[in-house]
């Protein structure tokens, strides 16, 4: 006598995967997602190595240290996150023309006319162990202290914000107020000087 297989009830699975796609797209839909912070720059173009950059006077120098600690030397004297856009702003500006503050070179740009530039540079070194919130946050107050200046001279000269302006506008406000900021190495305090 022949032996009957014994036939186990199958399971129906397409619901089962209707079920799973449902439960993947709700963790996908209600899970927050970190999003990334960063840094809008572009990057200058290659350098040419024949040319010797620049000499900058001391005076047309903005120093901003960030130690390991987030704390925060600017131009040798301790200062905090709330004063450095002000400080940034009034080093660019030099609207007294101090003596300590950066030179102006006179040059002719289109649109504006003779325009005393500033030649001042801003310097910014991190220690390794500072930390990004802080990082970006100083950027921001750098960056922050450019743009306003270009928002006040565009308002002068055009009577209307930087962001509504011609792009031959932008061109001649970015001429005018440039956003020359440096950046070093991060370094460890324990680190040699080279």
């Amino acid at each position: 006598m022949a032996r009957k297989s014994k036939k186990l009830p199958a399971l129906n699975s397409s619901s089962m995967s209707d079920i799973s796609f449902l439960l993947l797209t709700f963790f996908l839909l209600t899970s927050s997602i970190n999003t990334d912070m960063g840094i809008q720059r572009r990057l200058p173009p290659p350098s040419d190595p024949s040319v010797t950059p620049p000499d900058i006077h001391r005076r047309n120098t903005f120093v901003v240290l960030v130690n390991m600690n987030d704390q925060l030397l600017i131009n040798g004297e301790p200062g905090d996150i709330n004063s450095l856009k002000d400080r940034a702003k009034e080093f660019l500006a030099n609207p007294t023309n101090a003596a300590n503050l950066p030179e102006k070179k006179r040059e002719h740009i289109p649109l504006l006319g003779d325009y005393d530039v500033s030649q001042g540079v801003i310097s910014l070194q991190n220690d390794r162990g500072t930390s990004y919130r802080m990082y970006l946050q100083v950027q921001n107050e750098l960056v922050a202290a450019v743009n306003e200046l270009r928002n006040d001279l565009a308002k002068d000269k055009f009577s209307r914000k930087y962001a509504d302006c011609t792009n031959e506008q932008k061109e001649a406000i970015d001429k005018a107020i440039p956003a020359t900021i440096s950046e070093a190495e991060p370094k460890n305090i324990g680190d040699k000087k080279k």
